[in-house]
Order: C-alpha cells, then structure tokens, then sequence
C-alpha cells in the first residue's frame, strides 16, 4: 500500500521518527462505546496495481500495528475521488510521482 494524502488532513506525523510521514484528518465522530465526540485520526492508503489485483482475486487485507496492545481501529473504503474535486485528485497524484 501507499501513504495516500487524506483529504482536509491536518497535520503529518512519524517524519521526525523516521518514517515517510503520514498525512492524518482530526476529527470527533460518535462511538457507540466512547459516546459523542470521541477524538479520532484517518489516513489514506492506496493500493499499488499488484494489490489491487489481489483484493479482487479475494485476497483479504493485512493491518500490521506496532507494539502489543492494538487500539480500537475501523478500516472502511474511502470514498471515489472525482474528477470535480481537485483536492482527491491531488494526493493520488503526489502519491504516484
């Protein structure tokens, strides 16, 4: 998978550890354990065309998280970029070059 740029993201974090930095969106959502405004972080992730061959070949997809207490996560799909919106355009076209 690549880093995709998320779209409204507001701040980038891991460059200063090392990593290649990941573009994250803030934002409060309601969890039905945590209730009303729980504080959450989205990224983008794009799958290379070998990737995106084996998930519709049924291939299922990997979460790796570092360390040995995993947080609550969701993994969804995001939604399709359009051709209108020149913000979704924009992070498929920096994560290619």
């Amino acid at each position: 998978m690549q880093i995709g740029v998320i779209q409204g993201a507001t701040r980038i974090v891991g460059k200063s550890q090392g990593y290649n930095g990941l573009p994250i969106r803030d934002e409060a959502i309601h969890c039905t354990v945590n209730g009303p405004d729980t504080p959450a972080m989205v990224t983008a992730w794009l799958p290379t065309p070998a990737e995106l061959a084996a998930l519709n070949a049924g291939a299922a997809v990997h979460v790796r998280i570092l360390g040995r207490t995993p947080p609550p996560m969701a993994v969804e799909v995001g939604p399709v970029p359009s051709i209108d919106d020149r913000e979704s355009l924009d992070g498929r076209e920096a994560d290619r070059a």
